[in-house]
């Protein structure tokens, strides 16, 4: 498989992913998705023969990267390829001086994939975009 993830400038592939999966998908409305932290945020995208087919975004503050925004095509969901994207993400976050955790905010159904991943889930349950969502860390 010609299959690549790295960090990238191409911000319209990865708006494209973001808006079949989240806005097309999952009825989040555009509002909500575009939001203004593309700008100041880092983008992993994942591709397959050049196509873009999963991305992720991450955002540094202080010792904290939060990464969010992750969405894989359908066509290519229970390949791996969403676990890869994000242990990408944690090895970008690795290389920025001073992260010490990992931060998500994990969709309630998606619990299960994260804490395979490591993460552990803390706090309530919240809405974000009309879906639940629960908060996950991960010491790095």
């Amino acid at each position: 498989m010609s299959l690549d993830i790295a960090v990238t400038q191409d911000l319209a592939s990865c708006h494209l992913l973001r808006r079949i999966v989240f806005i097309e998908e999952q009825g989040v409305s555009e509002a909500e998705e575009l939001d203004d932290l593309d700008g100041s945020s880092i983008h992993l995208l994942a591709t397959e023969h050049d196509l873009p087919i999963g991305t992720a975004r991450m955002q540094i503050k202080g010792d904290i990267a939060k990464i969010g925004r992750v969405c894989v095509l359908k066509a290519h969901r229970g390949t791996g390829l969403g676990a890869a994207l994000i242990r990408a993400a944690i090895d970008v976050a690795r290389q920025h001086s001073g992260v010490t955790t990992a931060k998500l905010g994990a969709q309630v159904h998606a619990l299960g994939f994260y804490e395979k991943l490591g993460f552990v889930a803390q706090g309530p349950i919240f809405d974000d975009a009309g879906i639940d969502h629960r908060e996950m860390v991960l010491p790095l």
